[in-house]
């Protein structure tokens, strides 16, 4: 399937007037977050790329990548250009379920002598939550986020709290160390969105840190959009029209990985043992939409998906031992399942 690069007429689209000058308004709330970031984040553009669309269309996002590459302080300061509730939390072994989504705590009541229980909010009730190292906590701790992510609510002790809107999830996790690790599990991966790699600067960026890192302070970050701003985008991103043949290939995509699916191609059935599940295929639409609008476009074209398929599709699929034996991943069998759907091999 050829890439569509022509920028679509709004009108012919379907797009109302003020959705065009909406769509333009948060191309320029990208730029202008882009720009805030760069006084202290050097490089990673696509990272930053995939981060505003996840925000953006609502969803959660796996950071992967080994020590001292700025996954944290890039969470950190695109908090800091949006005006909301950050939190963070540290996950160790020792973390318990209750240290993030709050407890009861037994306190004096107005009656003399009559105590009552009351609740007291954890860390998760913010709107960006910075999960540092996730998988150093154990199961049990991993699992109090599950609710969160899928629900936006925590239940404690019989109760319901709703989180606060917005909410996203934005985790980090080193894939080399695996002493007191406790690897996330197909479930709660499937819960986020996005599986994004960081890697290692280019030549010329690593040049920048040595000198531009090193000396005195940088400038600090300045806020650019709101809540309510975002809430707004948000809506606006799931307004973005999706041509029909564009739902074909995201289905033909993701059905494609699962090896019991007669739509799955030959070669791939030995090599995969659990492919991506229906949420993947909600997650590249909407990824999708948000893409097209960050980049201006009025509609949700072939390039978006191909661009997005991999850190959306790579954690949820299971690649098998005889993959593994000859040295493939679930990245280069999305690649593989990409040309097989640009020449017209998968449908």
């Amino acid at each position: 399937m050829s890439t569509i690069s022509s920028q679509p007429n709004p009108s012919a689209a379907g797009v109302s007037e003020d959705d065009v000058a909406a769509i333009d308004a948060l191309g320029e709330f990208s730029r202008q977050i882009r720009n805030q970031l760069g006084r202290v984040i050097i490089g990673q553009d696509k990272v930053v790329e995939h981060l505003l669309i996840a925000i953006f269309a609502r969803g959660h996002a796996l950071l992967v990548g080994v020590p001292g590459l700025a996954k944290t302080l890039l969470v950190r300061s695109l908090s800091q250009t949006m005006s909301l509730a950050f939190s963070r939390i540290q996950f160790t072994p020792d973390l318990m379920p209750a240290d993030i989504t709050g407890t009861d705590i037994l306190q004096e009541s107005d009656q003399p002598g009559r105590r009552r229980f009351e609740y007291v909010k954890g860390p998760i009730f913010a709107n960006i939550v910075l999960a540092d190292e996730i998988n150093r906590a154990p199961p049990k701790t991993q699992s109090a986020l599950l609710e969160a992510m899928q629900e936006h609510r925590v239940t404690a002790g019989g109760h319901l709290y709703q989180l606060p809107a917005p909410f996203f999830v934005l985790a980090t996790q080193n894939p080399v160390e695996q002493e007191g690790t406790y690897p996330l599990p197909e479930a709660q991966l499937d819960r986020f969105m996005f599986l994004i790699n960081v890697d290692y600067p280019t030549l010329a960026e690593e040049r920048r840190i040595a000198r531009e890192t090193t000396g005195g302070a940088s400038t600090p970050i300045e806020a650019v959009i709101d809540g309510e701003q975002l809430l707004y985008f948000q809506e606006l991103v799931r307004r973005v029209p999706v041509p029909d043949h564009i739902y074909d290939m995201v289905v033909a995509l993701v059905r494609g990985t699962r090896p019991g699916s007669e739509a799955s191609p030959a070669w791939l059935r030995n090599l995969v043992t659990w492919g991506a599940g229906p949420r993947a295929v909600q997650s590249l639409i909407l990824a999708a939409k948000a893409r097209a609008a960050l980049h201006g476009s009025y509609l949700v074209r072939a390039e978006d998906i191909e661009d997005l398929a991999q850190p959306i599709l790579t954690h949820r699929i299971l690649t098998s031992f005889s993959a593994q034996s000859e040295g493939m991943g679930s990245r280069q069998i999305i690649d593989r399942l990409l040309e097989d759907l640009r020449s017209g091999a998968l449908a």
